[in-house]
């Protein structure tokens, strides 16, 4: 079945996300994290794009870009080919490095421009890696250092967002870093979690979750359940983000009409 084509986003703003295959880590040393910039500044160049916010993790990156000349798959295939190329000749490997495409969603209110910059940069926060002051592999450095604020080898555009943020206040960038040290709930920013799970979860991974969060030990023992209870443990475990319906009947080892029918069942929490 061939690849559907991807929606164009109507400001052009694009959150962009690159995994490492099997959730492997992707940068090994200092060394890897500067290549990674060193190739953004190089594509920044070829493709003309702005970035607005990113942030490079142990074993996946974000990117908040602007393309306006719509070759977004053109510059995430060179970023993606173009490190792992360098990874792989380095470290002696073959293969993928990233996992399958490249996901992306459309950034087209200003409240999510700013929510996703914020979302970016408190990734290292979240992981318990590091502050974000201190994180030295993301955007948020050239927001907080006035040494690196429109330093001419930035990698970020940071004039645009804060143009966004606050167009006629002169001190925009200080509110700017205000607003990004608010504390920021994971758990109900859904839709930007909802892209960061969205990659498909192994049947293993549904199994420890089912066991650890909904405390069932014996998996098949589900399938003996009565139908009300079966289907609101099939509730249950839909909100797994990346999960489908043939994986849950596959795990359960029940038909996967069943799991339709209890999708449906709106008395069912």
């Amino acid at each position: 079945m061939p690849r559907q084509a991807r929606k164009k986003s109507h400001s052009n703003i694009y959150h962009c996300m690159l995994r490492g295959v099997n959730k492997q880590d992707i940068f090994f040393e200092d060394k890897d994290y500067l290549e990674f910039q060193d190739i953004i500044r190089r594509t920044k160049k070829k493709f003309l794009y702005q970035v607005y916010s990113y942030v490079l993790m142990p074993n996946h990156i974000h990117l908040e870009i602007k393309d306006e000349n719509h070759k977004l798959s053109q510059i995430i295939h060179s970023v993606g080919t173009s490190y792992a190329n360098y990874f792989n000749k380095k470290y002696k490997r073959v293969g993928h490095l990233f996992e399958n495409r490249f996901q992306s969603r459309n950034v087209e209110n200003v409240y999510y421009i700013l929510n996703l910059a914020r979302y970016i940069h408190q990734n290292p926060l979240k992981a318990q890696i590091s502050s974000m002051e201190e994180y030295k592999w993301s955007s948020y450095p050239e927001y907080f250092s006035k040494k690196n604020f429109n330093h001419v080898d930035s990698i970020v555009d940071t004039e645009k967002l804060l143009e966004i943020f606050s167009p006629e206040n002169k001190d925009n960038r200080e509110e700017f870093l205000q607003f990004n040290a608010k504390g920021f709930n994971f758990q109900e920013s859904t839709e930007l979690l909802e892209y960061e799970m969205k990659n498909k979860l192994t049947d293993e991974e549904v199994i420890y979750f089912i066991k650890k969060e909904l405390g069932i030990d014996n998996i098949q023992e589900i399938q003996r359940y009565n139908k009300i209870h079966r289907n609101d443990v099939i509730q249950k475990i839909r909100k797994i983000k990346g999960i489908t319906q043939q994986q849950i009947a596959r795990v359960l080892g029940i038909n996967v009409r069943t799991v339709q029918r209890a999708y449906k069942k709106k008395n069912v929490i």
